[in-house]
């Protein structure tokens, strides 16, 4: 029995956030994977902590490969569905699934290659380090398949107005790999001693456990996977320009967000392992916000994808307000979270090296300041996508995100250090946030200016 939620009627606010909460759960559940990794590899030590961050940087690449598929399938079923197009919806089902798995063989195959090229891209001058991160790359690389797949299996599900199967799925995943963690990297019970080698294991027989119940459960349950044979199906050319049209701009900026990400890595770098680790714990504690705007992201996207293709102008527009209200709230919550709670966060992973304490709790109060823009940033770039105007967002991510590296470059060998890094961060949020919400309420006072004439529940 399918739980999909049709997006084309009846009261806004309830479908946003009844589709909403089980993505921000599974978003939370996403993001819980690298808490557990950091909260125990902490335990193990600083040197830990810098080497799977370091080695994430190309699994955080890999997500933005997986975009491509994944953004084709959550707004081309989204759209499928409003049109009513059970066909099409199928046919953008069984396509970015089959381009998911090629792109991730590759990609996998390029990190196993050249993973000592890629980690010393980091020059991060400690062997212990290196080591610990080029294993953990390795060893990493060879599940990243199944990485790959879950985003885009939630993406389908997500587009056909199902956010509860995905989060239930992707829950047992998290249970099994906070059960696994503690053992496998400290070397208890059965287990040997693994470190981070032992996180990494953990990790990959997870998300292994969510690709096949994702694989069982979508064909007993869902009519987009009934009679699907991917091995037999063969490419649809158009499809597949459809999904690149759609996903590939997403991609390129989350491609680009990644690369300067590790860009700036290698600058925090000159103050040794310790900021790398800071850096690595900072993010996952700010992703409490950032992956929660995320879920009402890809809701508000199925929200506008489904109401498009239905031709429900006036409810995208209203839609988009009542979402952008929810997100800012959420935006306004974590800046007084991270802000006034930096130093008890940041020692729930780093409780024992005075160094790296101070160091987060500084990078969390000044990243607390564009908390607000960032989560309406996200929200207006899940609009665009609804529309399949994936291109805005990407231009205005791409441009403040490259500003980041003179900009960390310029402040931090001026007279704020190492904090110039976390502003150039924060300041390129807040202006990301004005620009692309401002831009979005043109396009919608360009596409549908009489909307508003019609009333919606």
């Amino acid at each position: 029995m399918e739980r999909n939620i049709k997006l084309t009627e009846g009261n806004i606010s309830k479908a946003l956030i009844r589709l909403a909460l089980p993505i921000m759960a599974t978003s939370f559940v996403q993001m819980a994977y690298n808490l557990t990794d950091m909260m125990w590899l902490g335990r193990v030590g600083t040197n830990a902590v810098a080497a799977s961050g370091t080695a994430g940087f190309f699994t955080w690449l890999g997500s933005a490969l997986f975009t491509i598929p994944k953004i084709g399938a959550e707004v081309g079923v989204a759209q499928s569905y409003g049109k009513e197009d059970l066909d099409r919806a199928k046919k953008f089902t069984s396509n970015t699934l089959k381009l998911d798995m090629l792109i991730a063989l590759i990609y996998s195959l390029i990190l196993i290659i050249f993973r000592h090229q890629i980690i010393g891209f980091f020059r991060l001058g400690d062997s212990e380090v290196i080591k610990m991160a080029t294993d953990y790359l390795l060893i990493v690389s060879f599940g990243l398949i199944f990485y790959f797949l879950n985003p885009v299996f939630s993406g389908v599900f997500n587009g056909s107005g199902d956010s509860s199967t995905p989060f239930k799925i992707n829950t047992v995943g998290l249970i099994i790999n906070i059960i696994l963690d503690p053992l496998m990297i400290m070397g208890i019970g059965p287990f040997p001693e693994m470190g981070i080698k032992g996180a990494a294991l953990a990790t990959i027989i997870a998300q292994f456990t969510v690709t096949i119940l994702f694989v069982i459960i979508s064909k007993k349950k869902s009519q987009l996977f009934q009679g699907l044979n991917l091995l037999r199906i063969p490419f649809d050319k158009d499809c597949i320009k459809t999904i690149f049209k759609l996903g590939l701009p997403v991609a390129i900026q989350q491609g680009l967000f990644a690369s300067i990400a590790m860009v700036i890595a290698r600058i925090i770098a000159q103050w040794g392992p310790t900021p790398v680790a800071v850096q690595k714990v900072g993010s996952q504690i700010e992703s409490i916000s950032w992956m929660t705007a995320g879920g009402f992201s890809t809701a508000i996207s199925a929200f506008v994808g489904q109401n498009y293709g239905a031709e429900k102008w006036y409810r995208i527009k209203k839609g988009y307000r009542k979402g952008l209200l929810i997100v800012g709230s959420i935006g306004i919550f974590a800046t007084l979270l991270l802000g006034f709670g930096a130093a008890p966060l940041f020692k729930l992973f780093i409780p024992k090296d005075p160094e790296a304490l101070q160091i987060g709790i500084r990078y969390l109060r000044i990243l607390a300041v564009s908390q607000f823009f960032m989560s309406i940033e996200i929200a207006s770039q899940g609009a665009f996508n609804g529309l399949g105007k994936t291109i805005p967002p990407s231009l205005v991510g791409i441009t403040f995100n490259a500003l980041r590296i003179p900009a960390s470059l310029i402040l931090s060998t001026t007279f704020l250090g190492l904090d110039g890094v976390w502003w150039s961060i924060s300041i390129s949020s807040v202006f990301k946030g004005i620009i692309l919400t401002i831009w979005y309420i043109i396009i919608l006072e360009k596409l549908f200016p009489s909307a508003d004439k019609r009333s919606c529940i």
